[in-house]
Protein backbone atom coordinates (compact mmCIF):
# COMPACT_ATOMS: atom_id res chain seq x y z
CA UNK A 1 0.00 0.00 0.00
CA UNK A 2 1.29 3.51 -0.79
CA UNK A 3 0.59 6.21 1.79
CA UNK A 4 -1.93 8.30 -0.36
CA UNK A 5 -4.62 6.67 -1.80
CA UNK A 6 -4.45 2.78 -1.50
CA UNK A 7 -6.72 0.13 -2.58
CA UNK A 8 -7.22 -3.32 -1.60
CA UNK A 9 -10.56 -5.16 -1.96
CA UNK A 10 -12.60 -7.45 0.26
CA UNK A 11 -13.05 -11.43 -0.17
CA UNK A 12 -15.87 -10.44 -2.98
CA UNK A 13 -13.28 -7.92 -4.89
CA UNK A 14 -15.34 -4.97 -3.31
CA UNK A 15 -12.53 -1.49 -3.66
CA UNK A 16 -12.38 -0.74 0.31
CA UNK A 17 -9.72 1.78 -0.27
CA UNK A 18 -11.89 3.30 -2.71
CA UNK A 19 -14.53 3.41 -0.21
CA UNK A 20 -12.07 4.93 2.30
CA UNK A 21 -11.46 7.64 0.14
CA UNK A 22 -15.07 8.51 -0.45
CA UNK A 23 -15.83 7.81 3.18
CA UNK A 24 -13.12 10.53 4.01
CA UNK A 25 -14.64 13.07 1.53
CA UNK A 26 -17.50 12.79 2.53
CA UNK A 27 -16.85 12.83 6.44
CA UNK A 28 -14.30 15.77 6.03
CA UNK A 29 -11.00 13.75 6.98
CA UNK A 30 -7.43 13.68 5.91
CA UNK A 31 -6.38 10.14 6.64
CA UNK A 32 -7.36 7.60 7.50
CA UNK A 33 -7.44 3.34 7.71
CA UNK A 34 -9.31 0.17 7.36
CA UNK A 35 -8.72 -2.90 9.48
CA UNK A 36 -10.30 -6.07 9.29
CA UNK A 37 -11.08 -8.81 12.25
CA UNK A 38 -9.10 -11.95 11.99
CA UNK A 39 -9.45 -13.80 15.26
CA UNK A 40 -8.12 -11.61 18.23
CA UNK A 41 -6.55 -9.15 15.37
CA UNK A 42 -6.88 -6.55 13.07
CA UNK A 43 -5.04 -6.63 9.67
CA UNK A 44 -4.80 -3.67 7.77
CA UNK A 45 -6.68 -3.80 4.26
CA UNK A 46 -6.59 -0.33 3.03
CA UNK A 47 -5.10 3.10 3.85
CA UNK A 48 -4.87 6.78 2.77
CA UNK A 49 -2.32 9.72 3.54
CA UNK A 50 -0.72 7.20 6.31
CA UNK A 51 3.12 6.95 6.11
CA UNK A 52 4.45 3.93 5.15
CA UNK A 53 6.00 3.37 8.40
CA UNK A 54 3.10 3.55 10.03
CA UNK A 55 1.44 1.02 7.41
CA UNK A 56 3.58 -1.85 8.14
CA UNK A 57 4.01 -1.05 12.35
CA UNK A 58 -0.17 -1.39 11.80
CA UNK A 59 -0.11 -4.20 9.68
CA UNK A 60 -1.51 -6.36 12.49
CA UNK A 61 -2.76 -4.79 15.37
CA UNK A 62 -3.76 -6.51 18.43
CA UNK A 63 -7.35 -6.73 20.80
CA UNK A 64 -6.55 -3.98 22.89
CA UNK A 65 -3.60 -2.31 21.65
CA UNK A 66 -3.69 1.55 20.09
CA UNK A 67 -6.92 3.44 19.06
CA UNK A 68 -7.87 0.98 16.44
CA UNK A 69 -7.21 -2.53 19.17
CA UNK A 70 -9.44 -0.90 21.70
CA UNK A 71 -12.28 -0.04 19.59
CA UNK A 72 -12.01 -3.99 19.23
CA UNK A 73 -11.55 -4.60 22.72
CA UNK A 74 -14.36 -2.23 23.74
CA UNK A 75 -17.18 -2.57 20.94
CA UNK A 76 -16.99 1.31 20.61
CA UNK A 77 -15.45 4.23 19.15
CA UNK A 78 -12.31 5.59 20.76
CA UNK A 79 -11.16 9.04 20.05
CA UNK A 80 -8.67 11.72 20.53
CA UNK A 81 -8.89 15.49 20.22
CA UNK A 82 -5.48 15.66 19.16
CA UNK A 83 -3.06 12.99 17.77
CA UNK A 84 0.05 14.82 18.56
CA UNK A 85 -0.50 15.31 22.43
CA UNK A 86 -2.86 12.83 23.30
CA UNK A 87 -1.27 11.71 26.27
CA UNK A 88 -4.18 9.41 27.52
CA UNK A 89 -2.52 5.57 26.57
CA UNK A 90 -4.69 5.08 24.19
CA UNK A 91 -3.01 6.48 21.19
CA UNK A 92 0.50 4.91 20.28
CA UNK A 93 3.46 6.87 19.45
CA UNK A 94 3.65 6.10 16.18
CA UNK A 95 0.14 7.71 15.48
CA UNK A 96 1.98 11.37 15.81
CA UNK A 97 3.46 10.57 12.69
CA UNK A 98 0.07 10.73 10.70
CA UNK A 99 -0.16 14.47 9.66
CA UNK A 100 -3.31 14.99 11.51
CA UNK A 101 -5.00 15.75 15.31
CA UNK A 102 -8.80 14.98 16.03
CA UNK A 103 -9.01 11.21 15.13
CA UNK A 104 -11.38 8.69 15.94
CA UNK A 105 -11.34 4.49 15.19
CA UNK A 106 -14.89 3.65 14.46
CA UNK A 107 -16.51 -0.36 14.94
CA UNK A 108 -18.07 -1.79 12.52
CA UNK A 109 -20.55 -4.89 13.52
CA UNK A 110 -22.57 -7.28 12.01
CA UNK A 111 -25.47 -8.54 12.28
CA UNK A 112 -25.09 -10.28 15.53
CA UNK A 113 -23.17 -6.83 16.91
CA UNK A 114 -19.83 -8.62 16.25
CA UNK A 115 -17.29 -5.81 15.96
CA UNK A 116 -15.69 -7.13 12.65
CA UNK A 117 -13.92 -3.96 10.86
CA UNK A 118 -12.54 -0.99 12.25
CA UNK A 119 -12.74 2.42 10.52
CA UNK A 120 -9.79 5.16 11.63
CA UNK A 121 -10.48 8.70 10.37
CA UNK A 122 -8.35 11.50 11.10
CA UNK A 123 -8.88 15.80 11.13
CA UNK A 124 -7.02 18.38 10.15
CA UNK A 125 -7.65 20.16 13.10
CA UNK A 126 -7.70 19.67 16.72
CA UNK A 127 -10.82 19.37 18.68
CA UNK A 128 -13.58 16.90 20.37
CA UNK A 129 -15.99 15.22 17.85
CA UNK A 130 -19.49 16.17 19.05
CA UNK A 131 -22.15 13.41 19.52
CA UNK A 132 -24.27 14.02 16.43
CA UNK A 133 -21.19 13.96 14.48
CA UNK A 134 -20.03 10.77 15.63
CA UNK A 135 -23.62 8.77 15.28
CA UNK A 136 -22.87 10.33 11.63
CA UNK A 137 -19.32 8.74 11.50
CA UNK A 138 -20.69 5.70 13.37
CA UNK A 139 -23.90 5.19 10.17
CA UNK A 140 -21.09 6.07 7.63
CA UNK A 141 -18.72 3.33 8.55
CA UNK A 142 -21.25 0.50 8.73
CA UNK A 143 -21.34 1.09 4.80
CA UNK A 144 -17.91 0.06 4.64
CA UNK A 145 -18.21 -3.02 2.08
CA UNK A 146 -17.26 -6.70 3.55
Amino acid sequence: MSANSDANTDGEGRDVGRWLVDFLRAHGGIAGSVHFRNGDDLVLVAAHNIPPRIQEITAVVPRGKGMAGLALARGEAVQTCNLQTDDSGDVRPGAREVNANAAVALPVTDSAGRVHAIVGIAFGTEREIPTQEMITLLAGSADLPT
